[in-house]
């Protein structure tokens, strides 16, 4: 299942300065950091809506995960060290991960 986020998070940092007229994901790049947050927030809401009615929640959680993905390639964020992070939290509860990050 995470090749699959791996693979899109490739191609994502593949179209980074590609043709924006053949390429959504260099449109979205090439319109910075603060469009792909603001385009992150919209998906973000329809998913709430498609949630809240029970309609279209694969699409839409789909469509979250590719804009969150390119906010975090427009915004610098290197996807490897989130997958550390995350297994750094594999076994622990989620209460001890909150209270360590207070410490």
């Amino acid at each position: 299942m995470s090749d699959t986020i791996e693979k899109l998070v490739k191609t994502i940092r593949s179209r980074k300065g590609s043709d924006i007229k053949s390429s959504y994901t260099a449109l979205l790049l090439s319109k910075g950091n603060d469009h792909c947050l603001n385009k992150l927030k919209e998906e973000v809401a329809e998913l709430e809506d498609a949630i809240k009615n029970e309609k279209n929640t694969v699409h839409e959680t789909a469509d979250v995960i590719y804009h969150l993905l390119v906010t975090l390639e427009s915004a610098g964020i290197n996807f490897d060290a989130i997958i550390t992070e995350l297994k750094k939290r594999e076994g622990i509860s989620g209460f001890e991960e909150k209270r360590n990050r207070q410490i």
